[in-house]
This record gives C-alpha cells, sequence and structure tokens, in this order.
C-alpha cells in the first residue's frame, strides 16, 4: 500500500473518531493531547539523525563539485520568490473576498510573544558544539549549523577523512532507512492526530462565527497547491508532468496538514521527493533543509490573511495602502524566523504582526485562538507543498534528478 494511501486512510478514520468524540470531556480530551505528544514524538523521533549525517554529506559531495554555494544561492531566491508571490496572493484574496467579522473579545489573558531572534542566534553556537545533538529536536537550524561545519571539514585531507567520509555516508543511509519505517506506520499515528483535529473543527463550526475565514483558507491553499504550483511545473524546461509531482507530494502534505508540524513532516518529505521526484540527496537535503529553517511562506501568507480580518473585525474603515504593504512586508520578513517553530508558525506569525502593528490591536491574535489548530494546519501543509515543490524544480535544474515512474511512487 502506497504511504500517502496510509496517512489517509489514518486521517479519515481519525476524522469519523472524532465526531462521535464528545469536544467537552476533559479525560477524552487530556487522552487526546498525550496521543498527540505520543504521535508528534514518535514522528520527530529520526529527524537530527537524518539531517546531521545526510546534510552533511551532502555539503561535502557539493563542495567537491564546486556547486554548493549555487544550490545554495538558487534556493534562496526561490525561498523569497515563493514568500513574495504567496503572501501577496493571500492579501490580495483577503481583500477581495473579505470574510465576516469575528466577535471581538477575549477569554484568554494577553502574552507578550515574540520571535527571540536574539536568543535564537546564540543557540546556534552553544558554548559546547555536540550540545546541539542532545537537543529536544524543535529548534533545528543549530543541528543545520552543525552538519554544515562538519560537511566543509570533510574535505580538509582526504587521506586523513576518507573513513569519517566513509562511516557517515553509511550511517546517513541508515537513518533513512529507519526513517522509512517509520513513515511506513504513520498511518496509525494519523489517527490520534486527525482525531483531535476533527474535535477542535466541531468546536469552532458550532461557534459559527469563523466560517468564512476557513473557508478562505482553504479554498487560497487548494487553489496554490493544486493549481498555481503544478502550473510552475508546467513551465519547466524540459516538459515535466505536473499532476505527477503533485501525486508523489500527497503523503508530506497530508501529514503536514493534520499534524501542524514542520518536523513531523520532514521524514516523510525527505523520503518522497527522493524516491517519488527523484531528488538526489545531495541536493534533496540541502534544499529541504533550508525550505524547513527559511521557508514558511505559507505560514506568513496565513497569518497575513487572518491578521486583516483581526483588523476589519474591530475597525469599519478600509485598510489604508501603505498599511497593507506594511503588513505583507512584515508577514515577508517574519516569514524568514520562524525555524523555533515548527509547529506553531502560523500563530506565532499573526501574534508578531498583531503587537508590530499596535493602535491597540497587540491582542488582537486572541479572537482567533479557538482557530489556532487550524491555521497551523493550512499554514504547514503550504510550507511543505512548497518545499517538496522546490526541492524537485531546484534538483531538477541543477541536475540532480532522475525520472521517476509513478507506478514505482511509494
Amino acid at each position: 500500500m502506497k504511504v500517502w494511501v496510509k496517512l489517509l486512510i489514518g486521517s479519515i478514520a481519525g476524522i469519523i473518531l472524532g465526531n462521535f468524540l464528545p469536544q467537552d470531556n476533559e479525560l477524552v480530551l487530556n487522552a487526546l493531547v498525550w496521543l498527540e505528544n505520543l504521535a508528534l514524538g514518535i514522528g520527530r523521533y529520526t529527524v537530527i539523525p537524518i539531517l546531521v549525517f545526510s546534510l552533511t554529506i551532502a555539503i561535502y559531495e557539493l563542495r567537491q563539485d564546486g556547486r554548493f554555494w549555487p544550490l545554495v544561492f538558487k534556493s534562496f531566491l526561490l525561498i523569497a520568490g515563493s514568500a513574495v508571490f504567496v503572501i501577496a496572493a493571500g492579501i490580495i484574496a483577503a481583500l477581495l473576498f473579505p470574510p465576516a467579522r469575528v466577535p471581538f473579545f477575549f477569554e484568554e489573558q494577553f502574552e507578550s510573544i515574540s520571535l527571540d531572534t536574539a536568543d535564537n542566534i546564540i543557540a546556534l553556537f552553544p558554548s559546547n558544539m555536540f550540545q546541539v545533538l542532545v537537543s529536544d529536536g524543535v529548534y533545528l537550524f543549530p543541528v543545520c549549523i552543525f552538519a554544515f561545519f562538519l560537511g566543509m571539514g570533510l574535505s580538509y585531507d582526504r587521506s586523513y577523512t576518507k573513513p569519517v567520509i566513509s562511516l557517515v555516508d553509511s550511517l546517513s543511509r541508515i537513518f533513512y532507512h529507519i526513517a522509512s519505517f517509520f513513515s511506513e506506520v504513520l498511518g496509525f499515528l494519523m489517527i490520534s492526530l486527525a482525531a483531535y483535529w476533527a474535535v477542535r473543527f466541531k468546536g469552532v463550526q458550532q461557534a459559527e462565527v469563523f466560517g468564512n475565514l476557513i473557508t478562505l483558507l482553504g479554498v487560497c491553499s487548494l487553489v496554490l497547491v493544486f493549481g498555481i504550483l503544478p502550473l510552475f511545473i508546467h513551465l519547466l524546461k524540459p516538459k515535466a508532468n505536473p499532476w505527477a509531482i503533485l501525486y508523489g507530494s500527497l503523503g508530506p502534505a497530508i501529514a503536514a496538514f493534520f499534524s501542524g508540524d514542520i518536523n513531523f513532516s520532514l521524514p516523510v518529505l525527505l523520503r518522497h521527493t527522493k524516491e517519488n521526484l527523484g531528488a538526489r540527496r545531495r541536493s534533496n537535503a540541502v534544499t529541504i533543509s533550508l525550505f524547513a529553517t527559511f521557508g514558511r511562506a505559507g505560514s506568513a501568507m496565513v497569518a497575513a490573511i487572518a491578521f486583516i480580518v483581526v483588523i476589519k473585525s474591530k475597525s469599519s474603515l478600509d485598510i489604508p495602502l501603505a498599511d497593507i504593504f506594511s503588513i505583507g512586508l512584515r508577514a515577508l520578513v517574519i516569514s524568514f524566523f520562524l525555524a523555533r517553530h515548527p509547529g506553531d508558525g502560523a500563530y506565532i506569525a499573526l501574534a508578531i504582526l498583531c503587537s508590530g502593528y499596535g493602535r491597540g490591536f497587540e491582542s488582537g491574535y486572541l479572537i482567533l485562538k479557538p482557530l489556532a489548530f487550524y491555521l497551523i494546519a493550512v499554514g504547514t501543509f503550504l510550507d511543505v507543498s512548497i518545499a517538496s515543490f522546490s526541492a524537485y524544480i531546484l534538483a531538477r535544474i541543477s541536475g540532480f534528478q532522475e525520472e521517476k515512474s509513478v507506478r514505482h511512487y511509494i
């Protein structure tokens, strides 16, 4: 059975189960939260070993060919370009089809939320280099920095590093196969994730105030993933089948939507881009790592749309053009600084937009707190889908892609 089919069946079973579970039973909710944490932990279990060894050997091989920095440059161009396009498209959609206002009341105590950029930079270089390998697996950028220096160091002197190169290469392949095993059993984990998602969604539907926003975000994400992204693939030369690429990306997209967590989706994403889309390891490991760290355009787009809803919910006046550009620019900047928030990026981005805008909107994000799980789900779905398509594009234009038959897709 295909991996995406397992994930889909598990998700459907979870949704059906969630619709029969009570949403106000504390015991049930606590059990679902525990199961969600267990599922996320299992999904993240192999992320750090895969990143350390696969990224290290990929950097070494690219550097030997003199192609590391060109690939990084192309990746950042695509990250920035996709962020500008996606955020702009989301803001335009929100202005053309404005959702209904949401009642402006707060049941939660206001808390100041920040990106802690200064602390995040300090965390990149702990006093003990190996400390990044025993982290909680949430903030992966320090792990990527570790792999970067290790990969660069392997080029020092082949007479000394050759045994280490062989060891790192072997460990990369070993942990890849371990991660492949876990991706095969994620379908069972999706039951608990989708059930908890369905319970929360049922509660949001009963509130009857978020319907328009839910529809707008759903339609925008589907148009982007099933319409615009395949169109970009269609424009590639030589021609590629965009629907085959979309089909090969379904597994990580499903995992991303119901988990709402980039790190949970990474092993599935790495496997699908390699075995379905044909992206070779040396390209795949680098581009996926960069997009997981800096490519959070989907989460930023969701935050920008939600913030426009917050503004319109409090004020009946039109948003000035200068403010629209300011919202888009700040959302763009925020998208590059969400590496420490793999599981709540869209909601954190919304909170930062509110606090940065001021004018009494500092706590505006709280009116959408009941919908936070949905904002995160759609944002992560877009982030992972964009990363998957981008990994294919970069591998193809860089000569690191092998054609795969659809019937051999996992």
